[in-house]
C-alpha cells in the first residue's frame, strides 16, 4: 500500500505541481484513462487496500474471514494479472531502446504491486478455507463438466492471453516481414481528439504519440473516408502503430462524416477546406516539428492532393496510391461513364455508414435505362450519383473537385502507386509525367512511380487466372523509408525512379522513366475478314495492308449490350483479368489475331487503337480490347479503351465515308510467351463497366429508347486501322 500511495502522490506532483526531478507525465500513464479520472480510481483503491490491510491487521473483517469462493476466484485472475504485466514489459524490453528498464515503466512496475497484493489476498482465503474431501462425492457427470468448464476457461484465457500478446508484437512482425527498419518508441494512443471546423463540424482524429521520442516530431496525416468498422480500426490502429514506433506522430483523423466526424458525407466536395483547417490546427499542436507527410490510396489519396500545393504548413512528402488528379477523368474514360465503379460507390457509401450494395440491387440498377435512374432502381436516390451522371463535360462542378494543375503546382516530392487494373492508371500516369516535366525541379527529381499487379486497392486477378501479392501490405511496405528520407532527412539511397510489374515474368523490375525511353511502338495492322466469326478470318500482322480488303460489319445493340468482363473497375467489382472466350463467339466482336509467338515478346508502356470507322448513328462508342491467347485457347484481357463521339458530319474523314478515331488503351507492362497470340478485339461496348450508348445523338442519362446502330470498320491501304503497342527489345 506505501508504495501503491508513492505512486499516486508522484503522479500528483507531476501533473498537479509540475515538479521536474519525477519523470514526465506520459510516463505515468498505462491504460485509456485520463487524469483527474485516473485519480479517483486511484484513491479508491488505496481506500480498499487500507481496509484490506486494516481487516489482516486485526484478523477480522469481510476481506479477512476465509472464502474459498473467493480464493478460487482471485488467485487465478490475479495470477493472469501479473502474468499479462510480465508480458508486457518483457516486450517494452524487447522492442524498444528507449523504455529499458525503467524508463516508461513506472506504471507496469506498480501493477506488479497490485498484482502481488491481490495473489497474497486469494492465497490467504485459499489456504485457510482449504477443508476435507466431501463425505458425498460429487457424480461422476458433474465432475466432468467442472473439469471440461476449467479446462475451456483456462484455455480462452492463454489464448486471450496469446492474441494479445502478438496484439502488441504485430506492428513489429509486419515490419520486419515488410523490410522496414526497426521499432524505437512505445505507443501512447490518444482516441477521439477533436477539431471544430469554422462551420461548426467536429472532425475527429485517433492521435499516436511515440513516448520519449522529444517534445516535437514530424507527423504523418492520414485523412479516411470509411466508417470506424472493427476491420477498419484495426487496420488504422496497426498502421498508425507501426509509424509512432518509429518516431512519428500519426494523426489518423475521418473525413466529414466519416469515421468519427461530424457533418453530411458528400464525397470530394468540400476536402480542400476541411483539408486547410486540419493543416492550421496542426501547426498549433505542441508535438508538431512543422515536417509533415501524408499517405493513403483512393479518396484519402485525393485528400492529399487538394493540400499539395500547401506550405507552411504544408505537406513535406506525400504517398499517394490509385488515385489522381482528375476524377473527371476515372468517372469518364474516353467519354463513356464509369458506371459500374460509379453506382457501386454510390450505394457503398450514401448512408452514414458503408454498406456494400448487394448483387440483386447492383443488377437492378444496371438494367433498363434512363441512366439517370439507376440509383433509383438500385433502391435510393443519390444526389452526388446524379452529379456524376449529370456532368459529362469537364465543367464547374468536375473543376472544383479536381483544382487546377494540381501537379505543377506540387511543392512535395510524392510516392506515386498506381496498379495495372485500377481505373485511375491512365490519369496518375499522365500526373507522373507532368510533375516529371513541370514541377519544381526539385519536386520532380524526389518523385518516384510504382505500378503494381493491382486492381483499385487490391491484388487482381492476372491473366491466366493467378493472383500476386497484398495490396494493403504493398501500400505500407515502402512508406517507412519514404518518410525517414524526406521527413528525417536520413542518409538512405534513393528509390529508382520507375518501379513496375510486369505480367508474363511475373517479376518486378526497375526503370529510370515513364514510358521508357528504348520503347519501339510497333503497328499491328488490322487484315482479312469477316472479323466476327468463331472461325475468325480476323488477323493481326506487322505489315501495312496494300491493297483493298472487305470491310468488318456489326451491329450494336444497346439493349444486348458486349458484357464486361474483367478489367479496371473500384475494389470488389471483379477487376483484373477474366476468360475472354464467350464474348469472342458474339457477332458484335470482331476479334483479330496474330500467329503464335516465335519468341518471347514485351509490350509496356501506353497503348492506342487506331480505327477508321463509319456509323449509321450520330452519336455511339466504338471499344478495343488487347488480349492475351494461351497455347490451351484460352483467352485473356491484358488491356481494354473506349472512345464517345459524335459522327453527324464526318468532319476530318481520310477518305469519304468514314473516320479515323483513336482509342487510348489502359498502359500494361506484359510479356507475351512463345507460343501463345495477341489479340484485338473490337466492338462498341463494354457493359456495365461503362455506360451504354444508346445511339439516338439526345442526353444519354435521360434516353429510354435507344436503337441499332451498324457500325463498319476499314482496313486496307488506304484506311490502315492498326494497334500500336510499346514493344521492348
Amino acid at each position: 500500500m506505501a508504495l501503491f500511495c508513492l505512486r499516486v502522490l508522484g503522479q500528483i506532483l507531476v501533473e498537479l505541481l509540475g515538479v521536474r526531478f519525477l519523470p514526465p507525465s506520459e510516463e505515468w500513464f498505462s491504460g485509456m484513462i485520463p487524469y483527474p479520472q485516473l485519480l479517483a480510481s486511484q484513491l479508491l483503491i488505496i481506500a480498499l487496500q487500507a481496509k484490506i490491510g486494516l481487516d489482516f491487521t486485526r484478523r477480522d473483517g469481510w476481506s479477512y474471514r476465509p472464502r474459498r469462493l473467493v480464493g478460487r476466484l482471485l488467485v487465478p485472475l490475479a495470477a493472469i494479472y501479473l502474468t499479462v504485466m510480465m508480458i508486457r514489459y518483457v516486450v517494452r524490453m524487447t522492442l524498444y531502446p528507449h523504455e529499458r528498464w525503467t524508463g516508461g515503466s513506472i506504471p507496469i512496475f506498480f501493477h506488479w504491486v497490485l498484482a502481488v497484493f491481490l495473489l497474497l489476498v486469494g492465497l490467504h482465503h485459499w489456504r485457510e478455507s482449504r477443508i476435507g474431501p466431501s463425505a458425498v462425492p460429487r457424480p461422476i457427470h458433474r465432475r466432468w463438466m467442472i473439469r471440461t468448464l476449467r479446462l475451456a476457461g483456462w484455455c480462452f484465457v492463454v489464448f486471450g492471453i496469446t492474441g494479445w500478446t502478438l496484439y502488441l508484437l504485430f506492428p513489429s512482425l509486419l515490419a520486419k516481414q515488410l523490410g522496414i527498419r526497426g521499432p524505437e518508441f512505445a505507443v501512447r494512443i490518444e482516441r477521439s481528439v477533436r477539431l471544430t471546423t469554422s462551420d461548426g463540424i467536429a472532425l475527429v482524429a485517433d492521435v499516436y504519440h511515440p513516448r520519449r521520442a522529444g517534445a516535437k516530431t514530424p507527423t504523418i496525416l492520414v485523412r479516411i473516408p470509411y466508417s470506424k468498422t472493427i476491420i477498419n480500426k484495426q487496420f488504422a490502429t496497426l498502421t498508425g502503430r507501426l509509424w509512432a514506433e518509429r518516431g512519428y506522430t500519426v494523426v489518423i483523423q475521418g473525413t466529414r462524416g466519416r469515421y468519427e466526424s461530424g457533418g453530411e458525407y458528400d464525397p470530394l466536395r468540400g476536402e480542400r477546406q476541411d483539408g486547410l483547417e486540419t493543416l492550421d490546427w496542426l501547426a498549433k499542436q505542441t508535438w508538431f516539428d512543422g515536417r509533415l507527410g501524408m499517405w493513403g490510396c483512393s479518396y484519402f489519396g485525393y485528400t492529399q492532393w487538394v493540400l499539395a500545393d500547401c506550405t507552411d504548413p504544408g505537406p513535406t512528402a506525400l504517398n499517394i496510391q490509385v488515385a489522381s488528379t482528375d476524377f473527371h477523368g476515372m468517372f469518364y474514360p474516353g467519354g463513356a461513364f464509369s458506371l459500374k465503379s460509379a453506382l457501386y460507390w454510390a450505394l457503398l457509401s450514401h448512408g452514414k455508414q458503408d454498406v456494400p450494395p448487394s448483387q440483386a440491387a447492383m443488377e437492378r440498377g444496371l438494367a433498363g435505362f434512363p441512366l439517370i435512374e439507376a440509383d433509383d432502381r438500385a433502391g435510393q436516390n443519390i444526389p452526388f450519383f446524379n452529379d456524376w451522371v449529370g456532368h459529362t463535360d469537364r465543367d464547374e462542378y468536375w473543376h472544383q473537385i479536381d483544382g487546377d494543375d494540381r501537379p505543377r503546382r506540387l511543392r512535395a516530392p510524392v510516392l506515386l502507386m498506381a496498379g495495372w487494373y485500377d481505373p485511375f492508371l491512365p490519369r496518375q500516369l499522365s500526373d507522373y509525367a507532368q510533375i516529371r516535366h513541370e514541377a519544381d525541379p526539385r519536386v520532380a527529381d524526389e518523385t518516384r512511380l510504382i505500378i503494381g499487379p493491382w486492381a483499385h486497392g487490391e491484388a487482381a486477378v492476372l491473366p491466366g487466372n493467378t493472383t500476386s501479392g497484398n495490396f494493403r501490405l504493398d501500400a505500407l511496405a515502402p512508406t517507412v523509408a519514404w518518410f525517414d528520407r524526406h521527413l528525417l532527412k536520413t542518409n538512405s539511397p534513393p528509390m529508382p525512379p520507375v518501379r513496375i510489374y510486369t505480367f508474363g515474368a511475373n517479376a518486378w523490375r526497375d526503370e529510370q522513366e515513364w514510358p521508357l525511353a528504348r520503347t519501339r511502338y510497333t503497328p499491328y495492322y488490322l487484315h482479312g475478314g469477316p472479323a466476327n466469326t468463331i472461325s475468325g478470318g480476323g488477323i493481326l500482322r506487322t505489315s501495312a495492308p496494300e491493297t483493298d480488303e472487305p470491310v468488318d460489319v456489326f451491329a450494336y445493340d444497346p439493349n444486348d449490350p458486349v458484357p464486361t468482363a474483367g478489367g479496371a473497375m473500384l475494389r470488389g467489382l471483379q477487376s483484373g483479368s477474366a476468360h475472354q472466350e464467350a464474348l469472342e463467339s458474339r457477332p458484335d466482336v470482331l476479334v483479330y489475331s496474330t500467329e503464335p509467338l516465335e519468341s518471347d515478346l514485351e509490350v509496356t508502356g501506353p497503348l492506342e487503337l487506331v480505327l477508321y470507322v463509319s456509323t449509321t448513328a450520330p452519336c455511339t462508342d466504338f471499344t478495343g480490347k488487347l488480349v492475351d491467347v494461351f497455347p490451351d485457347g484460352s483467352a485473356w484481357n491484358i488491356s481494354d479503351g473506349i472512345l464517345r463521339r459524335r459522327y453527324d458530319r464526318q468532319r476530318g474523314d481520310d477518305e469519304p465515308g468514314s473516320t479515323k478515331i483513336k482509342i487510348e488503351l489502359w498502359p500494361t507492362s506484359v510479356i507475351f510467351k512463345k507460343g501463345h497470340r495477341l489479340r484485338l478485339e473490337v466492338s462498341s461496348s463494354n457493359y456495365p463497366r461503362f455506360d451504354r450508348n444508346p445511339n439516338t445523338g439526345g442526353v444519354i442519362a435521360e434516353e429510354t429508347a435507344p436503337v441499332k446502330a451498324t457500325q463498319t470498320i476499314r482496313h486496307d491501304a488506304g484506311s490502315p486501322s492498326r494497334l500500336i503497342l510499346p514493344v521492348i527489345p
